[in-house]
């Protein structure tokens, strides 16, 4: 399976992708790592292991992701023959003409048990609500926040004196090995 990477950040859960693909544990090849953010060190990340890289022009957006940046997304990744897109760390919300590129072809990872705390900062979310274990999410991209069929997940309990950063380093460290495994699934089921 041929995969794109989307990400904003530091690129943990792209490292932890290609990591299972040189294990033998995932048979996929990262084709493409887009960022939003030029200075993000995922851009690094995918240079350091030979990955091609390209920047998103959200044309002055910090939050919003335009249809016209959408759709140069959607160009650049369909000419890279990138069968699955996988968001890792990306913060704009995915909408048209992204999704109409690639249906049921979008997949992201949470830091919850989805339906819990969509949005930021689930993890902070699940402290507040003082509930007894939250997790991650990997599920396919919809139209909405977080609300797209989950394909799997993992709990992670909080534990008494939790912090926001120790409970979300531990969520952080349990995405890592939830990501390829449901990357994995998806290519099974894919034939």
């Amino acid at each position: 399976m041929v995969l794109g990477i989307l990400g904003s950040g530091s690129g943990s859960n792209m490292q932890a992708i290609f990591d299972a693909i040189t294990a033998g544990t995932l048979a996929a090849r990262i084709a493409l790592v887009l960022s939003d953010n030029p200075d993000a060190f995922i851009l690094e990340r995918a240079r350091r292991h030979g990955i091609a890289t390209g920047l998103i022009d959200c044309h002055g957006f910090k939050t919003k992701f335009p249809a016209e940046a959408q759709q140069e997304t959607a160009a650049c990744l369909q000419a890279a023959g990138v069968e699955l897109v996988c968001l890792a760390g990306f913060l704009r919300l995915v909408k048209q003409p992204l999704l109409g590129a690639f249906p049921k072809q979008i997949i992201n990872i949470h830091p919850s048990l989805l339906p819990a705390f969509p949005g930021l900062e689930s993890w902070q979310q699940a402290l507040t609500a003082g509930v007894a274990e939250t997790g991650c999410t990997v599920h396919l991209v919809d139209a909405g926040m977080d609300t797209g069929p989950i394909i799997l997940q993992q709990a992670v309990p909080i534990l008494p004196g939790d912090s926001a950063a120790s409970l979300h380093a531990r969520i952080q460290e349990a995405e890592r090995r939830l990501y390829p495994a449901a990357i994995a699934k998806l290519a099974a089921s894919r034939g």
